[in-house]
């Protein structure tokens, strides 16, 4: 399997996920504003969506969209506790959260980019976030991970949620718990070996 990634954007999930697998695979970073990869391929012929990140299986076939990936690697390692098997009420917790992740928080950021985003509008847009983030608080406020007892898909998305909040010193004092939360997902080896491999610590 190849990940097509950019260093710290949402690939870093299924990137995670990869790692704490244990499988074997490759990457080949893109350049998300010139949609060139590594080795100088337009990456609108591998993903024609045009971001990160996809996934080439062994059979050539590409697998997009973050929340899709993280649970087909899991699937593809039952015994690593990724994901709670299909068809359990658990596994559709791990639904539950990550399509509220990428829904509610993920598509939430996505104003924050634009450099020319007004201020009222940024404001608006931090204030949602906000919000978002303080459910993920009060949840995890006497819980160590967002689904069962173990790591899952859903931690590492939250994990990389959690690490944009950050960059842009969006994480105020009121989140103790998420605090807590990324700082212990961050000493994962797994976690720690990816954000090395990206370039990111």
């Amino acid at each position: 399997m190849k990940l097509y990634y950019a260093p710290g954007a949402c690939s870093l999930s299924p990137h995670i996920v990869l790692t704490e697998a244990g499988l074997d695979f490759d990457t080949e970073k893109v350049d998300l504003r010139s949609k060139q990869t590594e080795t100088g391929r337009d990456f609108r012929s591998i993903n024609p969506k045009g971001y990160v990140p996809a996934l080439e299986l062994d059979d050539g076939q590409i697998l997009t969209e973050g929340p899709a990936i993280v649970q087909f690697i899991a699937d593809r390692k039952p015994d690593s506790s990724l994901a709670p098997p299909w068809g359990s009420m658990e596994r559709y917790r791990l639904q539950e959260w990550l399509n509220f992740i990428a829904t509610e928080i993920h598509k939430t950021f996505g104003p924050l980019f634009a450099p020319s985003l007004a201020e009222e509008r940024r404001r608006e847009v931090i204030d949602r976030l906000q919000t978002r983030f303080r459910y993920a608080e009060d949840f995890l406020a006497e819980r160590d991970y967002l689904v069962g007892n173990s790591f899952t898909v859903a931690d590492a998305y939250l994990f990389t949620m959690l690490s944009w909040a950050v960059h842009m010193q969006l994480e105020p004092a009121g989140w103790p718990a998420l605090a807590r939360y990324r700082n212990r997902i961050a000493e994962r080896p797994a976690v720690n070996a990816t954000l090395k491999d990206e370039g990111l610590i």
